[in-house]
């Protein structure tokens, strides 16, 4: 059986490490039934109540690509000690518009220039992911923070640095894991 996974890269900058590291993954978990779609959030529009009488067609065709998912990656810098405001705007449709990510399984990744990694960005996300109205279910545990990301990809988007490979498998294991576990427990639950 194949896992069906969006990526999602959680800023809208022309370059990104973090649209590296979607891809990177993509790339690399390709073999083992793992579909990852790496999916932008460039062309979502600031929220806005008003709006949600005539949603977006780039927001509707998005919260259809999630729900037929069976998991969420969502690649995140830090701005500020906190996602980039054009991913809480994305996450604000999504829990407005269509319930894309109620009991959806989410994995959380982040990369930075500083050393901290994205930790405080990723703690934001998990709060907002756990709000009512998205109720997604974020992977607890295994936080995939890389920082020094100019030193850790070559120049031909590669992550050279053997411990921070390692690390990103054993998270990504997980996540596999965890979306065959969501998938099980609502077939129990529908039974």
């Amino acid at each position: 059986m194949t896992i069906k996974l969006i990526g999602l890269v959680g800023n809208n900058a022309p370059f990104s490490y973090n649209r590296l590291l979607l891809r990177y993954m993509k790339e690399r978990y390709q073999n083992i039934n793992v579909r990852l779609t790496v999916q932008e959030i460039t062309e979502i529009p600031l929220f806005s109540e008003q709006l949600l009488e005539t949603v977006p067609e780039v927001v509707k065709q998005l919260a259809a690509d999630i729900k037929q998912a069976d998991g969420l990656i969502i690649a995140t810098p830090e701005y500020d000690h906190a996602i980039p405001a054009s991913l809480k705007s994305t996450l604000e449709w999504l829990s407005c518009y269509g319930n894309a990510l109620t009991t959806k399984p989410v994995m959380i990744v982040g990369t930075s220039l500083g050393v901290q990694g994205t930790s405080r960005a990723q703690d934001n996300l998990r709060q907002i992911l756990n709000s009512p109205g998205i109720n997604a279910f974020v992977l607890p545990g295994y936080e995939f923070l890389l920082g020094l990301a100019k030193e850790k990809f070559d120049s031909e988007g590669q992550l050279t640095d053997q411990a921070t490979l390692n690390f990103l498998d054993e998270c990504f294991k997980h996540f596999q894991q965890f979306v065959l576990d969501n998938q099980r427990n609502l077939i129990a639950v529908r039974e």
